[in-house]
């Protein structure tokens, strides 16, 4: 809600923005000077060109203290009604484990890391996503998994085309009608485009026929029941097809594997392994596959390697960030994971162990079997067939109005189908009073049966064939930490392993890894935000509800559009939701033929991908010599495919870090020729405040929250990548089957929850209230700011590939070291493992240039945090020059060797020509603090060689 203005001298003086934004007001003049400008603001006027400002300030609420925005939100908060949701479909209640979730949900030492390209110094994330491989993988009896995947319904749909990358083309997937409804929507929105016609029906009833490619069953259904699939395998297998299993991973504990069922492919979430509902998200999707389909399964893979000295050593495995390789011809968008949920979920079976989930699913699974067994003493009739947790109880209308009734005065959400029958999901949480509740609700006035008495008559429902008899979790690391000490170890071992921001910048050009202040953080631990189903009535989500359009309003008013879309939880998904709108907005003009995408050369590796996959044919538009676009062949292919032309996908500041003056007429020659305009907004942190997308010209634009809108990056992942659009567009903004969202003739939607990955939206509401608009605009021209400050400090050692005509760059700037490998044989590469022995991340490496580093500090980081950084890279220069003159040798110098490692330069023998102190301190104030890698340069074409991608001979702990 927005307060009252207040006179001056009654405001709060704790003004976020200057505890946000790094430098203090002398480090900021100091920086001004040595850039030769009076003030900030004389200092942007130059750099940012007049022609793309903003006419208007941001009009957004007066910012508010901590403590006020805190007690705002926590208005919202309690609008909110926290009941007992035993709805299912997907989602379960859940206990998270409090050495979990103060150890690592609230812990910004894994929060605050980056996606770990960089291997040698996210050993210990990397250690925690091998474990959730390796879960996954025992848990489906299927051979290799990925390091997760963004929800179930998106994990399905991903599926869906690896399925159809494998078999080399087909038209048809068949999904079983007793999929959850989001997944089934989903599974239509992807489809689409693509071509492939989705048929649902009964799965005894399908027959396969040519041209159908795949098919997906639940295990168990929606309505609860536990199926045997071996048959439908079997039969699918016989006509070509392949066979996806959406598998609960709780359910998997006790019932047979969906490998030994016969499934090609399994998907599902890890949410009910100790992460909160939260609204729909963020939760770790999973997909697992056999290993002959590696090379097409899509997402991050973890695998193991070796290092240069011969130990083991993690990172990430060869089709990593597949799109950035294909492009177009890819066949998934996804450049992310949901890493900081997978993280908790494998920790939370790290925390239980084989045993603790045979019990936790045992228990589930009998509290089941005698609410079944008092529902039949009741008189009702449940859905025939073994089950696992869930119930549908078939009701007449009156009996469900007043079971509802009963129901709701107990605070309890069931399921209502849509033929009135009502569903029962039990979980984790539990126990026999609860029971004793659900029974009095089904009783409606009747003598209510007694959950004790109910126990001679609750035998095991579960048939002998479907039973699980094969093992579970047997590699050490999950038999190993049970009590809370070692198990605190074990996650500050790991973390340990990991450098992120509280350890220094992370300065990776194109992904604003900016500060995510505490009070930003606190909220999405709250009960009313963490403990709300994503399918809860309207009436129990309202906070969420206001705070969405509250956020939405704000990112509106930020980027001049009309209307926004939380849903899409990841920047790629925003892309792909964008470009579905266009496509819909093309369709109902009856011009559907509309299906050309124009990229620019140096666009994101996703940007082609999302194209593909929204069913658009991908025209390269050429940069010029200064990285921009070039105006005339733009205007070339527009003319060319002027007929066919869909959209401009355009990155601003550009992919090269620069502001393109020309940006409106690049709009204008787009839209003259009938096609609409697509903003990728990765690097909105330079527009904030200044410019707006929707005033330069452009329709259509996904915003990174995690980026610009200060959500943490968790290690690679939670992503949120909402979509704003223009009012022609609006009507076509994804919506949901379950939840009323969306536009009026919305779009199917691209995420399994209405609002995507709802629990961190809290993060950047807190972020703008707190900054307002004069913070935001200070913000933007800070990270400007800073990015100049770099680039001015390191010219004379690091030209900078791409300017703007005023000679400046936007927020970051790329570093040439191209020239370096003739004249030493030292490459990015080796540049980024020797920072690493200063104790900082690197930059972006070789993109959008081959062998050059993209730095990004943002606006969160001091003026002496970027002159440690310049400092450290004015030694490396200094080193590389070593080896120009031939002082040091190329196959033997700090570059070529790093990381160092601590028990490397502590060997009793050293024979390198630098010396020890060299290799570990190079400059003084590492004596202050120093950060260890954990393993010397990984070795990633020998682990690729050699795909190892579980638990295995790895260390233990």
């Amino acid at each position: 809600m927005t307060k009252p203005r207040q006179s001056s001298d009654l405001k709060n003086p704790d003004v976020f923005a200057d505890r946000h934004n790094g430098p203090s007001p002398q480090e900021t003049a100091a920086m001004l000077e040595t850039l030769g400008f009076p003030t900030l603001d004389a200092f942007v006027d130059a750099a940012v060109p007049a022609k793309i400002r903003s006419g208007r300030p941001l009009e957004l609420p007066a910012p508010a203290a901590e403590a006020e925005a805190l007690a705002e939100l926590r208005e919202l908060a309690l609008r909110n009604q926290v009941w007992r949701s035993f709805i299912g479909c997907g989602y379960s209640d859940t206990v998270t484990p409090p050495v979990i979730l103060r150890n690592i949900l609230e812990n910004p030492g894994w929060y605050t890391q980056y996606t770990p390209y960089q291997s040698e110094i996210s050993q210990g994330r990397l250690e925690a996503m091998l474990n959730f491989q390796t879960l996954v993988t025992s848990l489906t009896g299927l051979e290799i998994s990925n390091a997760s995947m963004l929800d179930e319904a998106t994990a399905a749909a991903e599926a869906m085309t690896m399925c159809r990358a494998i078999k080399g083309g087909g038209e048809v997937f068949f999904a079983s009608e007793a999929c959850h409804p989001q997944t089934l929507a989903v599974l239509r929105t992807r489809a689409t485009p693509l071509g492939i016609r989705v048929e649902t029906g009964d799965p005894e009833k399908f027959r396969f026929t040519p041209g159908v490619f795949g098919a997906l069953v639940q295990y168990p259904d929606t309505d609860g029941v536990v199926r045997d699939w071996t048959s439908f395998c079997a039969r699918a297998h016989e006509a070509g097809a392949l066979v996806v299993m959406a598998a609960d991973p709780l359910a998997l504990v006790l019932l047979k594997t969906p490998g030994e069922l016969g499934a090609d492919a399994a998907v599902g979430s890890l949410q009910r392994y100790g992460v909160p509902l939260g609204g729909g998200g963020p939760h770790a999707g999973y997909l697992a596959t056999k290993a002959a389909y590696a090379r097409q399964m899509p997402g991050r893979l973890v695998g193991v390697s070796k290092d240069s000295r011969g130990r083991p050593a993690l990172r990430l495995a060869v089709q990593t960030r597949e799109q950035h390789i294909k492009r177009e011809k890819a066949t998934s968008n996804i450049c992310t994971a949901q890493v900081l949920l997978a993280v908790m979920s494998s920790m939370y079976a790290v925390w239980h162990g084989p045993e603790g989930l045979r019990r936790i699913a045992g228990r589930v699974h009998r509290m089941a079997r005698l609410l079944s067994v008092g529902l039949k003493r009741l008189g009702l009739e449940t859905v025939p067939g073994p089950f696992f947790d869930t119930l549908r109880v078939r009701t007449t209308k009156p009996q469900a109005e007043q079971i509802l009734s009963l129901a709701a005065a107990r605070r309890i959400n069931l399921r209502v189908y849509p033929d009135g029958s009502l569903g029962v999901a039990l979980d984790e949480r539990t126990g026999e009073g609860e029971l004793a509740d659900l029974l009095a609700c089904f009783a409606r006035g009747k003598a209510c049966p007694v959950p004790a008495e109910l126990a001679a008559e609750a035998g095991d429902v579960l048939p002998p064939a479907l039973r699980r008899t094969s093992a579970l979790l047997e590699h050490p690391v999950f038999s190993r930490y049970h009590s809370e000490t070692e198990m605190l170890r074990y996650i500050k071992r790991l973390e340990s392993r990991d450098l992120s921001l509280t350890t220094s910048m992370i300065p990776l050009g194109s992904c604003t890894m900016k500060l995510n202040a505490a009070a930003e953080m606190l909220p999405i631990t709250w009960p009313e935000f963490a403990n709300i189903h994503p399918f809860a009535p309207a009436e129990q989500t309202r906070g969420y509800r206001d705070l969405v359009a509250q956020l939405e309003t704000w990112l509106c008013e930020i980027t001049g559009f009309d209307a926004a879309s939380m849903q899409p939880n990841a920047g790629s998904q925003g892309e792909y939701a964008g470009l579905l709108v266009i496509r819909r907005y093309h369709e109902e003009r009856g011009e559907g033929h509309r299906r050309v995408c124009l990229i620019p050369q140096s666009a994101h590796g996703t940007n082609p991908a999302s194209a593909a996959l929204a069913g658009m044919s991908i025209v390269v538009v050429a940069c010029d010599a200064d990285g921009n676009i070039d105006l005339d062949d733009l205007r070339a292919k527009t003319a060319e495919h002027a007929k066919d032309l869909a959209a401009l996908m355009v990155t601003y500041p550009s992919t090269h870090g620069v502001f393109e003056e020309d940006i409106r007429e690049i709009c204008e020659a787009v839209h003259a020729a009938g096609g609409q305009v697509y903003m990728d907004g990765a690097n909105m942190n330079a527009q904030v405040g200044l410019c707006r997308p929707a005033e330069l010209g452009a329709d259509v634009c996904h915003l990174n929250l995690h980026k610009t809108f200060a959500i943490p990056h968790g290690g690679g992942g939670p992503g949120v990548g909402p979509i704003a659009a223009k009012k022609h567009l609006v009507r076509f903004l994804p919506g949901h089957p379950l939840v009323a969202t969306g536009g009026k003739d919305a779009n199917g939607p691209v995420s399994a929850a209405p609002w995507g990955s709802a629990n961190v939206l809290p993060i950047s509401w807190m972020y703008i209230r707190m900054m307002g608009a004069e913070g935001l605009t200070r913000a933007t021209k800070t990270a400007i700011l800073n990015a100049n400050y770099i680039a001015k400090r390191l010219a004379p050692h690091y030209p900078v590939v791409y300017k703007a005509k005023n000679g400046f760059v936007a927020h970051e700037c790329i570093l040439d070291l191209r020239h370096f490998k003739a004249t030493s044989g030292v490459q990015a590469d080796d540049v980024a493992k020797r920072l690493m022995d200063f104790g900082f991340h690197a930059p972006t490496v070789s993109w959008p240039v081959a062998n050059t580093v993209m730095v990004e500090p943002t606006e969160s980081e001091s003026k002496a945090e970027l002159d440690r950084f310049c400092e450290a890279m004015t030694v490396i220069r200094a080193e590389i020059e070593a080896v120009e003159q031939g002082k040091l040798p190329q196959n033997d110098n700090p570059l070529h060797n790093a990381p160092h490692t601590a028990d490397s330069v502590c060997a009793d023998e050293w024979k390198h020509p630098y010396s020890r102190q060299t290799a570990a301190y190079p400059t003084a104030w590492l004596h202050e603090h120093k950060f260890w890698p954990s393993v010397g340069r990984v070795d990633n074409p020998w682990g690729d060689r050699n795909l190892m991608c579980t638990c295995g001979p790895v260390r233990e702990g």
